[in-house]
């Protein structure tokens, strides 16, 4: 994915589905320097891990919880 791209689902009012290495995640912040963004699972917010936006997948097929 795209930095813009992140940006977009950062700031839409839509709940848009994002996965990462197949596992649905909330993209919590961008790191904008380092094309890194803070994600974690869908359904728990108690890990977090910063990776590159590059591994994001939006999955346009999913229908949001």
């Amino acid at each position: 994915m795209d930095l813009k791209r992140v940006k977009e689902i950062l700031s839409s009012d839509k709940e848009i589905p994002v996965h990462y290495h197949g596992v649905p995640v909330w993209i919590e912040n961008i790191e904008e320097t380092s094309s890194m963004a803070m994600i974690s699972a869908r359904g728990t917010h108690d890990e977090r891990r910063l990776v590159s936006i590059d591994g994001l997948v939006e999955n346009e097929n999913e229908d949001p919880m």
